[in-house]
Formats: structure tokens, C-alpha cells, sequence
């Protein structure tokens, strides 16, 4: 929606970008969560998997050393079952996240318009910047 000069009516955007459907999509599409160094701890306490993404040429090209440096901006807590995240349960036909307080920071900022594309289709790219937001839904610099 959008008012006579054309500019986005703040409100409604937010509440299309932001609005949980208790779908469980977010949840149950994807493998891995990129991990804030500060939220690995808290994934493992909480019972998550949490593991980092090599390859098998780096595995045999470099040193443990050079591995673990490069890893650390790059820690994930993964779904190691393909049946979507541990944290995720269904009740009343209804998905909730059973760690929704402690969350990673990728989990907060997720949006259901990221799982079934609907803002995409509309936007034909992702209208988060709109609200002066970035992917995480943090306040975008300047």
C-alpha cells in the first residue's frame, strides 16, 4: 500500500515483513543457522547441534590451525536430521519455537516472506531495506 506521494506505509509493510503464521516454514526449510560467536554456547546449553562447514579439499590442504581461523566468523547450528530444527514444535496444528526468548540473532530477524516468497513476488527483492532494516531486521548504518 502506498499513500499519494509514493512512499510505503511503514505500518502495514512491517506487518506483512513481520507477522508470524505459526507455518513452521522458516523452521523445517532450512539446514543450517549462522551463530553470533556469543549464541554458540547458548545453542549447545539449549541442546543444539552446533558444527561448522568444511570441505574436503580444506580438510586435506590446510592446517587445523588455518581451519579452526577460518571457522570462526562461521559457526552454524545445524539440522542434522533434515527434518528442520530441534527447537521447532508442532501443537494444535501450530508450530512454535520451544527457544523463542533465546533464539539465535538469524532466527529474530527472520521473515515469513523469506520462506514462501510472497514479498518477492510483489517487490521482486526482499523490501526489509525499506523499513531501514536489514536482513537480521537491524537498523541499517546511515
Amino acid at each position: 500500500m502506498s499513500d499519494p506521494q509514493g512512499s510505503f506505509n511503514q505500518d502495514h509493510l512491517k506487518s506483512l515483513l513481520g507477522e508470524c503464521r505459526q507455518c513452521g516454514a522458516c523452521c523445517r526449510r532450512y539446514r543450517k543457522v549462522l551463530l553470533q560467536p556469543d549464541e554458540v554456547d547458548r545453542i549447545k546449553a539449549l541442546g543444539g547441534h552446533v558444527g561448522v562447514m568444511v570441505s574436503l579439499n580444506d580438510l586435506r590442504d590446510k592446517t587445523m590451525d588455518q581451519l579452526v581461523e577460518e571457522a570462526k566468523d562461521k559457526i552454524y547450528m545445524i539440522h542434522p536430521d533434515g527434518q528442520g530444527c530441534i527447537f521447532l514444535q508442532k501443537i494444535n496444528g501450530k508450530y512454535k519455537c520451544k527457544i523463542y526468548h533465546y533464539r539465535p540473532e538469524a532466527c529474530r530477524g527472520f521473515r515469513c516472506n523469506l520462506a514462501d516468497s510472497s514479498m518477492m513476488d510483489v517487490f521482486l527483492e526482499d523490501p526489509i531495506h525499506l523499513l531501514g532494516l536489514n536482513r537480521y531486521g537491524q537498523k541499517l548504518d546511515g
